[in-house]
């Protein structure tokens, strides 16, 4: 039942909302439910959990817990929905930033290029517009600006250039016209390297990620009470410079507010001051662990 997804930084990351008695702790992003569980073991009766997820395929995996309670949403609307729970501050939030296991592992959902799939790659396979869409109506200009900016990939020009040659002839619609359009575009030697890019720059498109995770850290921050912890997990540059600067500042741009005598003024006080990542040992076991940071940061 829990083979959805191997969690990441488990340990380290649960241990990081220093649980307590009788608190309300959430998890962001319930996925397989393993780091739900972990935090269920760590609480006692009177304790609350509230995890959310958007994709249908993790119902599933819910535990059968009367502390656990289930939210099927976007978690940049944390706010909107535990208002509806009427909870108004919480003693803990989780969010591990990365996409699934399962989602590379489920050939139909189109996020990975190790299968010929429909180019899909939405989180919520009920909303927004698909990978598909994205590669076929971009510009070139906008699409040599996502893969720049998303992909971080220095021959983003070439490589919009040659989608929107291809897609003149007929629309490209599966994950393998992808694949054999960007390994034109790059050598042998770091094809793999160069498509988990290219597909990364489009997913993070598709599910508008970047503006999700600003709006879920500023929500986040509204409902956390003083003293409450914050434990998130990126797997990239820019999700984790978003983090870093958040927990550093309490805005995205890291700039630093002072008050009338100079001293600084920042609503959260980073706990770990170097990075967490994943030993050895777990990423031996778990490969897709290998790019993980955990910052956890303490409301003041």
């Amino acid at each position: 039942m829990f083979d959805y997804h191997d969690p990441v930084l488990l340990k380290e990351s649960v241990a990081g909302l220093k649980i307590g008695s009788g608190g309300v702790y959430v998890d962001l992003t319930f996925g397989g439910g393993g780091h739900s569980r972990e935090i269920l073991k760590q609480m006692d009766a009177a304790a609350k959990l509230y995890g959310f997820d958007q994709d249908e395929d993790v119902l599933k995996n819910v535990p059968d817990d009367d502390r656990f309670v289930f939210v099927r949403g976007n978690f940049q609307y944390i706010k909107r929905f535990l208002s509806y729970y009427n909870i108004s501050g919480v003693d803990g939030i989780l969010a591990d930033l990365g996409v699934s296991s399962h989602h590379f592992d489920a050939a139909d959902r189109g996020f990975s290029f190790r299968f010929d799939a429909p180019l899909d790659m939405r989180m919520n396979r009920a909303a927004g517009a698909s990978a598909a869409s994205v590669v076929n109506t971009y510009s070139y200009e906008q699409l040599a600006s996502l893969f720049r900016l998303y992909g971080e990939i220095k021959n983003a020009g070439k490589l919009a250039a040659k989608i929107c040659e291809l897609r003149e002839g007929a629309p490209l619609t599966t994950t393998f016209q992808l694949r054999d359009v960007a390994k034109e575009c790059t050598s042998p030697k770091t094809e793999n390297q160069y498509l988990a890019k290219v597909f990364q720059a489009i997913r993070l498109e598709v599910n508008d990620e970047m503006a999700v995770l600003q709006r879920m850290l500023q929500n986040s921050l509204e409902v956390l009470k003083s003293g409450g912890r914050f434990s998130v997990i990126s797997y990239h540059s820019l999700e984790d410079r978003l983090v870093k600067n958040f927990f550093k500042s309490g805005n995205i741009e890291g700039k630093l507010q002072k008050d009338f005598f100079g001293n600084v003024e920042a609503p959260l006080e980073v706990v770990n001051r170097k990075v967490i990542v994943p030993d050895e040992e777990e990423v031996a076991r778990n490969p897709r662990a290998r790019s993980a940071k955990l910052r956890v940061a303490e409301k003041k």
